[in-house]
Parts: structure tokens; C-alpha cells; sequence
């Protein structure tokens, strides 16, 4: 069994590898067919680049910056999703009542948010609030759609031992709407990841990914934003692999004990 999945994960680990020589050749293709080496530089350019920030020790301060931003708005967007999620599914009322709140958050074009929140509030916090305020509706979608999904003979189980209290929701809700979770958090990740730069872009945040990728275009160095770009996908998989590696980590510890 274990060969079987290290097989399936030497696989999924050489199509990744094959999808990012096929965006590299895209690249290099868009490149020879606008010829603007300028706006489309060749890969061992961008690679030249990405190796020169990666060794810049400001580039990880631009990083955490960022980082720092998707941790919080991961936090505050999980939290607020899985309360509005589970009072959507325990009340019809309540998912009727949310529905229009949800539907244009969903809808909303990002820069009119961003400029509204922008109006309302200091730039610094920008990010933070817009991000979050985009991530609810797809993680409170998620739990809502889990909680519906609960076997309802196992409700009927916890009900008759107790009230519904946090133990109930921490060991018996929120397990059984793992995968549901799990799917939501890696959309969000990514999705967030992309919210927040793109808001720090245009609220010019101080020392962030997003202010970085403005001053690149500026000065059109173009290479630097595709290795900007490398450096966030590369964020992404880091962020979106941690659910894994503490399950990993969790069983591993059980299994020890």
C-alpha cells in the first residue's frame, strides 16, 4: 500500500515538474510571437532573476509582510466562515437571510471593494479586510455544505448524550466536515494569496510583495515580476501542503505512542 502511494506521489511530483517546463515554454512561445522581449523575457532571464532575490535578504522581508497578511486573513476568514457556514446549515432562516450578503460578496468586482474599503478605513488595513471579506462566503459555502452532508443518524447520536456545545463542534462537526474544510482552506490559500498582493499593490503597502511588483513595472523590470510570481506559487504549495504535513505529523506521534 505504501509503494502504491509513493508511486502515485513520484507521479503527481513529475507532472507538476512537466506542467512548469509547459508554462515556461508558453513563456518563451508569447515571447517569439508578440517579440517583446521586454514584457515576455526568456526563462533563464527570469531564473537569473528569481536566484538574485532569493539570495536578497529584503526579498524575505517582503515575503513575510505578505505572509504575515495571509495568516491573519486566514484566520479571521476561517473563523467568520465557519460560524456564518454552521448558522447557515442548523437554520434555513439564517441561509436565506445571508444568501443576497453572501451572493455580492461573491459578485463584487475586487477594485470596487478595495476602493469602498479604502474610503472607510486606513490603507494599511486594506488588505486585511478586503481579503477577508472575500474568502467568508467561499469557506462559510463549504461548512454549510458539509454540515448538510452530516449523516443525520450521527446528530441523532450526540444529541442523546448532550446539548450541542463546543466539545460537540470541535470533535464531532468539524471532523466529519473535514474534507470539506480541507478543500475550502486550499482554494482560500491561494485565492487569499492572490487578494492580498494585488490589494497591497494598490494600496502601495510598505515592504510587501505587492508593493515589490509595482516598483518592477515601473521600472519595467519584467523579469522581476515573473519572479515575484514564482516566488508566491511557491508560497502557495508551502501553505497549502501544511493541513498534510501536521496530519502527517499528528499520526506519526499516535503511531509512537
Amino acid at each position: 500500500m505504501t509503494s502504491i502511494m509513493d508511486q502515485s506521489r513520484k507521479k503527481e511530483l513529475i507532472t507538476f515538474i512537466l506542467g512548469i517546463l509547459l508554462l515556461g515554454a508558453l513563456i518563451q512561445t508569447a515571447g517569439r510571437l508578440k517579440g517583446d522581449r521586454l514584457v515576455f523575457p526568456g526563462v533563464p532571464d527570469i531564473l537569473k532573476a528569481f536566484f538574485r532575490l532569493v539570495k536578497t535578504p529584503h526579498t524575505y522581508k517582503l515575503i513575510w509582510t505578505t505572509v504575515k497578511h495571509l495568516l491573519a486573513v486566514m484566520a479571521a476568514s476561517t473563523l467568520l466562515g465557519i460560524i456564518i457556514g454552521l448558522l447557515e446549515g442548523v437554520s434555513v432562516f439564517v441561509r436565506s437571510l445571508l444568501k443576497p450578503i453572501m451572493i455580492m460578496l461573491r459578485s463584487i468586482p475586487m477594485i470596487v471593494m478595495v476602493v469602498i474599503i479604502m474610503v472607510l478605513t486606513k490603507y494599511d488595513r486594506v488588505p486585511l479586510i478586503a481579503s477577508t471579506l472575500f474568502l467568508v462566503p467561499l469557506i462559510s459555502e463549504a461548512v454549510c455544505e458539509g454540515y448538510l452532508r452530516i449523516d443525520s443518524e450521527l446528530i441523532d447520536v450526540y444529541r442523546l448524550n448532550g446539548p450541542f456545545n463546543l466539545y460537540v463542534l470541535t470533535h464531532v462537526h468539524i471532523p466529519l466536515m473535514a474534507g470539506y474544510l480541507k478543500q475550502a482552506y486550499i482554494n482560500s490559500v491561494g485565492m487569499g494569496l492572490k487578494l492580498i498582493v494585488t490589494t497591497e499593490y494598490l494600496v502601495q503597502t510598505r515592504d510587501s510583495l505587492g508593493k515589490a511588483v509595482h516598483n518592477s513595472s515601473y521600472f519595467n523590470e519584467y523579469e522581476d515580476i515573473y519572479a515575484y510570481a514564482l516566488i508566491m506559487i511557491f508560497l502557495v504549495l508551502l501553505v497549502s501542503a501544511l493541513p498534510q504535513i501536521i496530519d502527517s505529523l499528528i499520526k506519526k506521534a499516535s503511531e509512537r505512542n
